[in-house]
This record gives structure tokens, sequence and C-alpha cells, in this order.
């Protein structure tokens, strides 16, 4: 498959979740709608979704991100059906099949699995009316499982895939600098922006912008475009997709 025609999508837990940690049906149908309406359709889609721990969260009667291991993986395994049967609703109405896939850091770190995931991820992006959505394995992921995060995630699979460009949906505009409000539009070197990030979060998620800035080097050092959008104007996906639009653009490396 051409590289131009692949596109990996990572979607926040900011984006899909409400201030509670349920899932946000309204943003996700949204989300989905634009990403089914993109309009160059021999574009294929990957997306890498957060939301899993925080839609399982109410499940399990929590008010916030659960800090011990054997109740975070719980409450995955729970959100992690409500994330899909939601996605599976959703795209069905374009028509458009999805496939849940997934990883710990095994699987992109031993050459023998990481081409097995290679080989699935291409078989599924031949088929147009298929979407793959990965999430990392939370249920099972402890810290020597753990690729880290679903920013780094998505940086993976978009290397792994030789993707033409990244988008990290998240809940702001893009990169803001220290002393500013107007967001960057445009990075040559992310080393320069380093320094940018700030540690806010929301409760349910796990990144921060640092986290996010890591995952872009990552992704541009291997020569993929990078962009971070806000997840929550997906009016704007298709216009950042063609090049353009409200974001924070990074050019890969050379």
């Amino acid at each position: 498959m051409n590289e131009q025609d692949i596109i990996v999508i990572k979607i926040g837990t900011g984006v899909l979740t409400k201030e509670d940690g349920t899932l946000d049906g309204a943003s996700l149908a949204r989300l989905v709608g634009a990403i089914a309406d993109l309009p160059n359709h021999h574009q294929r889609v990957v997306l890498v979704s957060s939301g899993a721990v925080g839609a399982g969260i109410p499940a399990l009667n929590l008010g916030e991100y659960p800090g011990d291991v054997p109740t975070r993986q719980a409450a995955a395994a729970v959100g992690q059906t409500r994330l899909m049967h939601a996605y599976e609703n959703l795209f069905r109405s374009f028509d458009v099949s999805v496939a849940q896939i997934l990883l710990t850091a095994a699987d992109l770190e031993i050459d023998e699995h990481r081409q097995r995931v290679t080989d699935l991820l291409e078989r599924l992006i031949a088929e147009a009316k298929i979407v793959p959505i990965i999430n990392e394995n939370d249920s099972v992921a402890v810290e020597e499982l753990s690729v880290g995060d679903n920013d780094m995630l998505s940086a993976r699979v978009a290397s792994l895939l030789g993707a033409r460009l990244l988008v990290l949906l998240t809940s702001v505009d893009g990169l803001l600098p220290p002393c500013g409000d107007e967001i960057v539009r445009e990075v040559e070197e992310v080393e320069e922006v380093l320094s940018f990030a700030t540690e806010g979060k929301g409760r349910f998620a796990i990144g921060g912008m640092e986290s996010k800035l890591q995952a872009v080097k990552w992704a541009v050092d291997e020569g993929v475009e990078t962009v971070i959008a806000n997840g929550r104007r997906p009016d704007r996906l298709a216009e950042i997709v063609a090049g353009a639009g409200f974001a924070t653009r990074f050019r890969p490396s050379a």
C-alpha cells in the first residue's frame, strides 16, 4: 500500500469522555461522522483510541482515575467493551465495519510479533469499509508490557505503517507558547518547542502535552508528518488531512 494512503488518528480521553469519565456519545458521534466523511476515499484510516479506562470508571463507581493496577485493569476490561460497542454502532450507519486490535509493548518490540501486527493492519486497511481501532491492552499491560500511552502507541503505529500523516486529537486547539494565547501553527524542529509542554491533563487521562510532544518527536523522526488538533472540533478534520486547518503541524524530518 502506498504510504500516501494511510492516516493514523489518535483520539484522546479528554475528547471521548465527559467530566465524570463517562463516554461522551455526542462527541464520539461527531468524530465518527467526520472520519467516515473524509473526502478522499483512497485514504485508509487507522484509529488509536483512548477512553477504555475512563469508560469503565462509572461501572466501578469511581470518582477519579484509579491509582492501583488491578482497579485500572478492571476499568479497562469493562470500558473497552463499551467503547467498541459505541464505535461499532456509529460506524455501521456509514456502512463501515470496525476491527479491534489490543497491543502491548511486546507486539511492537519483538520482531516476529511486530511483523504479524504489520501484516494484520495492512490486510485490514486493504479493505475500504473497515477501520482498525487500536488501543493498548490495558487489562493485561503492566509496566514491563506497557507501550507508555496512546500518544506514543499511535506514533509507533504510524511509523510501522509508513503513514503519511498522524493526527493527535486532544481537547485543545494545538500547542500554545508559554507566554501566548495563539497556537503555534507550524513547527520545523520539535526540540525547539519541547519546553512549551505543560503538565496539565484531565482526571481520566494519562498523557499531557509533554507526552504528545515526545510522540510527535518519534513520529517526525520516522518521517511522519504530525498534527496536534482539537478533537472537539471534528469539522476541522478534513482540512487538516488535506494539509491545512487550524492546528499545530509538525513537519517530518528529512
